[in-house]
Formats: C-alpha cells, sequence, structure tokens
C-alpha cells in the first residue's frame, strides 16, 4: 500500500530542495516543522448500537500547521481511513490554503467506519462522542471541521449542536452545514464548480475543442463537476463509482444519471450505457479523478489517454506517475488548485458567520471563480516563466508563502 503521506512529503522535499530553503533559510528547518505536524489527536470512539452491542472505532483529528492562521480541514468517515491518510490530507489542506490565499491552515480529521452500516441514530450518537472528545481543540478561532468523504450537512450540524452544548453558541466552529442553521449557499457544490472552472482554465490555455471527459468517482465532487459540466454541452462519455464504469462514446445523460443513482445506489447498470473495465485509460480527453488518493500510479500512468487530468481528489496520482505523465506531455492541474473550491468556500461560510450576514449564492459562485481564476493564472505565469509543471509551480508558490509566514513569526 503506497503511503498518502510518503508521497505528499516526497513532492514537498523536492519542491523545497529546487527553491533552495536549506540555503534561504538554513536554521529554520522549514521542511521539518512541516513534516510533523503540530498536533496529532487519536482516541477510540465507542458507540452502544441500536441493539445494545459495542462498537469501537479509530478516530484522528491532525492539526498540521496554523502558521497562516486557524486549523480547517474535512471529516472523513471511511473504513480506511487510517493515521497515515489523515496526516496526508492535513498537510495539503496546509498547502491548498497557503495556494490560494485564504487565511487558515491545514487540519484533517476522520473516523475509521463505514457510515453505511450504521443507522441515522446510532451515526448521530458517534458524530456526538466524536465531538465531546474534540472541544477542547476545535472552534471558530482554533480548527475549524468541515465535510470530506462520508460526511456531510447533517453531521456538520450535529457537530455543531454538539459543539455549543458544551462550549459556546457559535456557527463558525463547523463550516458545510445546512442553510437553514448559518451554512453558505453554494457549499455543497463548491468543490466541484472548482474542478470545472480550473479544467476551462486550462482547456482554455491548451486550446482545446469539442474534448471529452472522464469522471472517476461519481460522489460529491465528481457529479457536481459532471453537472456543471453537462449543463455547460460537454460530453461526459465515462463515469465510475464503487459500483462500477458505465461508458456512452456519444455522451450520458448527467441529469438522468444522478437520479439514477439516487434509486439505485450507483451507476452501474445505467441504461444507454455499456460497461467499461477501466476508466483511469479510457478513451477520452480529459479525466476528472475525483475518488480517492493513489489511483493514477506507474502501473496506469503510460495507459491514460487523456490530454489533461484534473485532479478532483486529493492525491489520486503518485510521484512516479506524475514524472511519467509529464514526459508523455499531459498536462496535469494539481489537486491543491483543482480542488480548492470546498475550502474556499468553506472560508465564505466562516465568514458569513462571524459576519453574520449572508451572502446570495450568485455572489457565492462568482467570489469562488474570481478566486480560483487568479490563482490558476499564477501557477501557470509561474510554470511557463519557470519551465515546470503546474504541480511544480502550485507547490513552489504555497511552500513560499508558508516558509516566509514561518520566518516572519519567529523561531520560538
Amino acid at each position: 500500500m503506497l503511503s498518502a503521506f510518503d508521497n505528499a512529503m516526497t513532492l514537498v522535499e523536492g519542491t523545497a530542495k529546487l527553491l533552495k530553503f536549506s540555503e534561504k533559510y538554513p536554521t529554520h528547518k522549514i521542511v521539518e516543522r512541516l513534516r510533523i505536524p503540530d498536533k496529532i489527536i487519536m482516541f477510540r470512539s465507542t458507540l452502544q448500537k441500536d441493539d445494545g452491542r459495542m462498537a469501537v472505532y479509530s478516530s484522528f483529528r491532525v492539526q498540521h500547521s496554523d502558521v497562516l492562521g486557524p486549523y480547517k480541514g474535512g471529516t472523513r468517515f471511511d473504513e480506511r481511513v487510517d493515521l497515515d491518510e489523515v496526516k496526508a490530507l492535513a498537510l495539503w489542506m496546509t498547502l491548498k490554503t497557503a495556494l490560494v490565499n485564504i487565511p487558515f491552515g491545514g487540519a484533517k480529521g476522520g473516523i475509521s467506519v463505514d457510515p453505511k452500516k450504521l443507522s441515522e441514530t446510532e451515526l448521530e450518537r458517534l458524530v456526538r462522542k466524536y465531538t465531546s472528545r474534540l472541544v477542547s481543540d476545535i472552534g471558530p478561532s482554533v480548527d475549524i471541521p468541515a465535510p470530506d468523504m462520508g460526511t456531510g450537512a447533517r453531521e456538520m450540524a450535529w457537530i455543531y449542536d454538539e459543539y455549543r452544548k458544551h462550549r459556546e453558541v457559535a456557527k463558525g466552529v463547523v463550516t458545510g452545514k445546512p442553510v437553514e442553521i448559518g451554512g453558505s449557499l453554494g457549499r455543497l457544490a463548491a468543490t466541484g464548480k472548482g474542478v470545472v472552472c480550473t479544467m476551462l482554465e486550462a482547456v482554455r490555455e491548451l486550446g482545446m475543442e469539442d474534448y471529452t471527459v472522464a469522471v472517476q468517482g461519481f460522489g460529491n465532487v465528481g457529479s457536481h463537476a459532471a453537472l456543471d459540466l453537462w449543463k455547460r454541452g460537454v460530453s461526459i462519455v465515462a463515469v465510475g463509482d464503487v459500483t462500477g464504469n458505465i461508458h456512452n462514446p456519444e455522451g450520458l445523460d448527467i441529469e438522468e444519471l444522478i437520479t439514477y443513482c439516487k434509486k439505485k445506489g450507483g451507476v452501474k447498470g445505467f441504461p444507454g450505457s455499456t460497461p467499461l473495465k477501466n476508466i483511469i485509460s479510457c478513451q477520452c480527453d480529459v479525466l476528472l479523478p475525483c475518488a480517492m488518493e493513489n489511483v493514477i500510479r506507474g502501473r496506469n500512468a503510460r495507459h491514460i489517454k487523456a490530454k489533461l487530468v484534473v485532479e478532483g481528489a486529493n492525491g489520486p496520482t503518485t510521484p512516479n506517475a506524475d514524472s511519467i505523465l509529464e514526459e508523455r506531455g499531459v498536462t496535469v492541474v494539481p489537486d491543491i488548485l483543482a480542488n480548492a473550491g470546498g475550502v474556499i468556500v468553506s472560508y465564505y461560510e466562516w465568514v458569513q458567520n462571524r459576519e453574520g450576514f449572508y451572502w446570495e449564492e450568485a455572489d457565492v459562485e462568482e467570489r469562488l471563480f474570481k478566486l480560483l481564476r487568479k490563482t490558476y493564472a499564477r501557477v501557470s505565469d509561474y510554470a511557463n516563466t519557470n519551465q515546470v509543471s503546474l504541480r511544480t509551480a502550485a507547490y513552489s508558490l504555497a511552500l513560499g508563502k508558508i516558509a516566509k509566514a514561518m520566518v516572519a513569526r519567529g523561531i520560538q
């Protein structure tokens, strides 16, 4: 099993060497301070199930760095969650917030559990137990959780409600909440729409016309990205999720596919499509990996037919695969840029909570697209000026800002 954290640190170390951190900051140990998180919180969450049986789950919250502001990061519920993954996700969030210039640091949390195997009452008890263990470590000016894989607005509402029992009524303690209790309009689709925004910028730069798209992962990110593209008239020829992969060279009706998934639980068997063995290497012009880490590896990177890969997921491409794609001339829009839409609109939600003044959805989307286009332009300009990939450019800009902030805040 590839270590997501080791992969992330490989990129950090390589970029730091390129930026000559050891010469610029010989006494500040920038890389070492990024390798070791500020705080790792690990504990067990015990749950009494509806039938009286007890269950025990490994639970985590990693606060990676607050050098640029309060910790910020999602809460993932998945059986595969472990400390290595949470550390990697927290590190990526530190880089992501630095790149898009929002005043947050990086964090991540999670429980090693399959939420689909729990009843709603069991899940609520588990979320509340998890939150009660973290009330001294989270807060609107300390660490602000958000949704991730396996969680959503419902779970964020429970976190908010549990926190207020122990501390204060502070809507800004968590983002991704239901609109009725302080959530932001546009937050649910923000990550997917951000993927689309950065993809359109890359497509424009590459001069691509009449292109086709394949979407690997059809959860919150992938489905919203696919729907947005479909409404723009872009042909989505392949979609995959945990149930399987489907293909239609003439294009899939994404609106109908979303309705089908709600009824059937996945894309498998969608009328008008044929099964597809491998979506990563399918015939398409643009590939959107929007599921898990490490799906593009050395063994399949050479078979990718897409000219453009836009990383909707965190860490979907291993360093080895990234080198192969660069050699082959495949453009990759990196995760810390491509999927930053979620944390950007989370920041907007946090701002609205603190102001007590809420924006229209059109205002949220306009601000999101403006910031992402500006960030993409900075990354692209850096890449072209220094003759490096978009990933190296994005990491260089993010790490450059983090290093300067570390130095400015002093050694002690």
